[in-house]
């Protein structure tokens, strides 16, 4: 698995989060990606190779062509990561549910 990093630099990208959008309704080669972008095939290419690097596409080949599907799982460092900061979003409603009830009484 990717290190989280790898997988938050293929995130940090508008274009390469509009291509995870394309890929979830449906797998795609890179030619039917850049028909979506105004930048060649190469540039679109390199976006692949950094989503693929981050974990959230995998590639095939069939025949000549490249395939490339959405890999869902591969939002997990990233899910995981965040979940870091569920116990203090839990701590400070806690606190703030307790002010509530004293302010009640």
């Amino acid at each position: 698995m990717p290190p989280v990093q790898t997988t938050f630099r293929a995130l940090a990208d508008p274009t390469r989060r509009n291509i995870l959008v394309m890929l979830r309704d449906r797998d795609l080669t890179i030619a039917e990606v850049a028909e979506n972008f105004d930048m060649t095939r190469a540039a679109v290419k390199k976006h692949l190779t950094v989503l693929s690097d981050g974990g959230l596409i995998t590639v095939r080949a069939s025949g000549r062509e490249r395939i490339n599907t959405l890999n869902p799982k591969g939002i997990n460092p990233v899910v995981d990561w965040l979940k870091v900061f569920d116990i203090f979003w839990d701590d400070r409603l806690a606190t703030l549910k307790s002010e509530i009830e004293k302010d009640k009484t």
